[in-house]
């Protein structure tokens, strides 16, 4: 049990490192447009990226379906980009025409794109190891918890800032997704695989 928890600290740890800030950023791009009102949108994403990127997670450990490392490292990025893109669009669009299908399926797609990305990380710790399944979902686990951390701290911002500052919410988000895409501008340039 103690391993358990070693790995849940690890998947927790290399989600919340602020040295690789990209599955921060995805995940305050996936919950911006969101607020408390409707949680469970976001709660649905979340769910559905986490189903996807454990997916690939396991496909990729047990050797399955092995993607190259410098393409995820790239991709990545453009799950962020596409991300906070999709975002400038949603926030403009009219609240009753507002559909989370295609949103449902870029998260879904994004989100085994960040599995592999989990996969190389979890495949280097594990390298000399033959038994997997236990730190496998320990690992996951902590990273299921730093999303959760991560998605409530973004509501809870969207809460400060539309409700106590009174910002508009299109402003907001829209500030808000800029700031991403410029973050992660260098990031697509320092990984382009070409």
């Amino acid at each position: 049990m103690q391993d358990f928890y070693f790995y849940i600290k690890l998947g927790l740890n290399h989600v919340l490192d602020f040295g690789a800030y990209d599955h921060i950023l995805f995940l305050m791009a996936l919950a911006l447009p969101f607020s408390f009102k409707s949680w469970k949108k976001v709660v649905l994403l979340a769910t559905l990226f986490t189903i996807a990127h454990c997916l690939s997670l396991f496909l990729s450990v047990y050797g399955i379906l092995v993607m190259d490392v410098a393409l995820i490292e790239f991709l990545i990025p453009v799950t962020i980009l596409g991300t906070a893109l999709f975002n400038l669009i949603y926030v403009k669009s009219a609240v009753e025409n507002r559909s989370l299908g295609l949103h449902i399926l870029a998260t879904t797609f994004f989100g085994l794109i960040h599995g592999f990305g989990f996969s190389n990380y979890f495949n280097m710790l594990m390298a000399e190891e033959e038994e997997k399944l236990g730190a496998l979902l320990g690992f996951a686990s902590g990273i299921e918890i730093a999303q959760v951390l991560i998605v409530f701290g973004v509501l809870g911002l969207s809460y400060l800032v539309l409700s106590i500052l009174k910002v508009k919410a299109q402003l907001f988000v829209t500030i808000a997704s800029i700031l991403i895409l410029l973050i992660t501008i260098p990031m697509l340039i320092a990984t382009f695989p070409w």
